[in-house]
């Protein structure tokens, strides 16, 4: 399957693409990928609402479960702070939400101190007395906040010769180029670069799993050059029979797709995420899907009040 994806591709770029070296190609996305979580820094004061809505649907399209949920991000003692508006409609009160705050803003403050090593305090160390509905400093947390994370859950990593100029296309009125991404370490450990025997499975058997997973994924990505930004990307497993338990659940697909937006000049900042999912079981097949939307960006100052 990869193979013929990429004879395809290699058909495509003849007709519709003027030659790119490999090597200026994989420059460009080194450069990319360099400074794809940047963007968020370039700011330090700014909100943004987010709305999300998952839901799960059985055979013969009966509803088994879903949920919608509102938030707002903003800053607060040096960190970017997600709160509670509203879920499945009802909305939250203000007990609840500074509650929420808190528990987030510990939260966020033990990332800090893990991706710092425990050297010194967490930025911004306040005594939590600031008016919530008040923006308060700047941000000055090193730890990418959660909605940049989530966005870019698949954590693309530079991979030399692993990329494919498909042609140059219009998006969000910009020129940019369409690369095809084929993966050999996309799926791995954080930790060690191979298996850590998750699942109850051994190292081997889970490093077989990753490799499999990465030759029939496929990612493609929107960017524009210029910008050295990533303005879409696309992913997509060609095929999953190789996965262990088929007897039990049989993965059919599985997608997700991001998109940015740029509210503020030259910063580019979630815009909105999907994932989807099929599989089936004994019963049937069951969907699965993930939507979220990040709206409202807004420079934030002092005084403004944040109450939707």
């Amino acid at each position: 399957m990869r193979a013929s994806l990429a004879l395809v591709t290699a058909a495509v770029l003849v007709i519709t693409a003027a030659p790119v070296a490999q090597s200026d190609l994989d420059g460009l996305m080194a450069r990319v990928l360099a400074r794809r979580d940047e963007n968020w820094k370039k700011l330090q004061q700014y909100t943004l609402h987010e709305e999300n809505t998952l839901r799960v649907v059985g055979p013969g399209g009966i509803p088994l479960y879903g949920t919608r949920g509102a938030y707002i991000w903003f800053p607060r003692d040096g960190f970017f702070i997600r709160s509670p508006i509203a879920v499945d409609g009802v909305t939250i009160g203000q007990g609840d939400r500074r509650r929420a705050e808190d528990e987030f803003l510990e939260q966020e403050r033990r990332r800090e101190r893990r991706r710092t090593g425990g050297r010194g305090g967490p930025p911004g160390v306040a005594d939590g007395g600031d008016d919530v509905d008040d923006i308060p400093d700047v941000i000055r947390q090193t730890v990418e906040p959660q909605f940049v994370s989530a966005a870019y859950f698949l954590r693309f990593r530079f991979e030399e010769g692993h990329y494919a100029l498909v042609g140059r296309e219009r998006l969000f009125d910009r020129d940019v180029l369409r690369i095809e991404y084929y993966p050999e370490a996309l799926f791995r450990s954080r930790r060690t670069g191979r298996g850590d025997g998750w699942g109850g499975r051994s190292p081997e058997e889970e490093a077989r799993i990753r490799e499999q997973m990465n030759k029939v994924s496929l990612v493609t990505l929107w960017v524009e050059p210029e910008a050295r930004q990533i303005l879409q990307y696309e992913f997509e497993n060609i095929d999953a029979d190789f996965l262990p338990g088929r007897w039990l659940a049989r993965l059919d697909s599985f997608t997700a797709s991001m998109r940015m937006t740029n509210p503020f000049p030259d910063v580019w900042l979630p815009a909105s995420l999907s994932v989807d999912l099929q599989m089936t079981l004994a019963v049937g097949r069951v969907t699965a899907g993930y939507d979220v939307i990040y709206s409202d960006h807004r420079l934030a100052e002092t005084a403004v009040r944040i109450l939707p």
